[in-house]
């Protein structure tokens, strides 16, 4: 199968990139390398455009046959998405919604698309199904809904299938320490922690907020491996492949830990004490995601393999010293 990977040079589609090629597919890279990096791109070609430009996406769609697209490109930081909501919804909803129209034109009926589980805002209940209302607090949450919301039109007008998966925290690198988390700006907890430790003066980390309704008044967040993430990708391509239905997934590993909780597992494996500043809560943060994936693993026969969070740092470490 001719995979297009959307956002391949960023951190998931990298590694989307290396499981994918491992298994025999055929990959091809469109990403505009805003926030990627053309080194990632070491399992397949690189065509350099952006979603926003339909015409590159149809010189891209023109060079050969795609059997299906995966979808990683998107503007992902909640607080930016809050103070520049216009540019949120154009890149993740228009960008999506021209490389849908594009996928209709040229005959490409397989989509596989990156949501989040910012889509259920701050929920009630402390364990998230895919059956918890939807419910945005913020417009990047709110752009991912939006997309969504287009796939199902475009199934019914143009016979596009399609899986959805919405994130909890992707964390971790490929175990060998080949590729990794590299974001600039870094907003991810457990790579700022890591940056944190390198001796530099007044580099504390920071926790926004230690007075949530949780345990140690920190965040609770559920942390899934980077390639965990992919096996379900893969799965889901096989799903497709096979002739499965449309349907949205959580990808989480089922466990929440706090912030602080994060920081002592960093110290275990790196053997060394992170200093932390306490600054205020940010807007849009919930208290408590954390993932029930049942669904996923029933449906998709899949299971992670990195359920323990000293094994996800682990292998962020090893990236990082390398």
């Amino acid at each position: 199968m001719r995979i297009l990977v959307c956002g391949g040079a960023g951190y998931i589609g990298a590694h989307m990139c290396k499981i994918l090629a491992e298994n025999g597919f055929a990959v091809t890279v469109f990403d505009n390398l805003s926030t990627g990096f053309k080194k990632n791109v070491r399992w397949g070609k690189l065509i350099c455009g952006d979603l926003l430009d339909q015409a590159a996406i149809d010189t891209c769609l023109n060079q050969e046959p795609f059997d299906a697209v995966m979808h990683f490109s998107a503007l992902a930081i909640v607080s930016d998405s809050i103070t520049q909501p216009g540019k949120y919804y154009e890149n993740n909803v228009t960008g999506t919604l021209n490389l849908l129209s594009a996928m209709a034109r040229h005959g490409v009926d397989k989509f596989i698309f990156s949501s989040t589980a910012a889509v259920y805002g701050s929920p009630e209940t402390t364990t998230i199904t895919e059956e918890t209302t939807v419910n945005p607090a913020t417009p990047y949450g709110a752009s991912k809904w939006m997309a969504e919301r287009i796939l199902k039109d475009f199934e019914i007008a143009h016979k596009i299938r399609s899986v959805i998966f919405r994130y909890f925290n992707a964390a971790g690198a490929e175990p060998a320490g080949q590729i990794g988390e590299d974001h600039d700006p870094e907003t991810h907890l457990i790579p700022n922690i890591l940056q944190s430790l390198n001796g530099k003066d007044n580099n504390k980390l920071n926790i926004f907020g230690n007075d949530y309704p949780t345990p140690d008044g920190t965040c609770i967040r559920d942390y899934i491996h980077v390639n965990d993430i992919c096996q379900a990708h893969l799965s889901a391509l096989t799903y497709l492949q096979n002739g499965g239905q449309s349907d949205c997934f959580n990808i989480g590993n089922g466990n929440g830990f706090s912030i602080l909780e994060v920081i002592a597992a960093v110290e275990r494996v790196t053997g060394k004490k992170v200093e932390y500043e306490i600054k205020a809560r940010r807007e849009g943060d919930p208290a408590i995601l954390v993932a029930n994936s049942d669904k996923l693993k029933q449906r998709l026969n899949w299971q992670p393999e990195f359920t323990e969070l000293d094994q996800i740092i682990e292998t962020a470490w090893r990236y990082y010293c390398r």
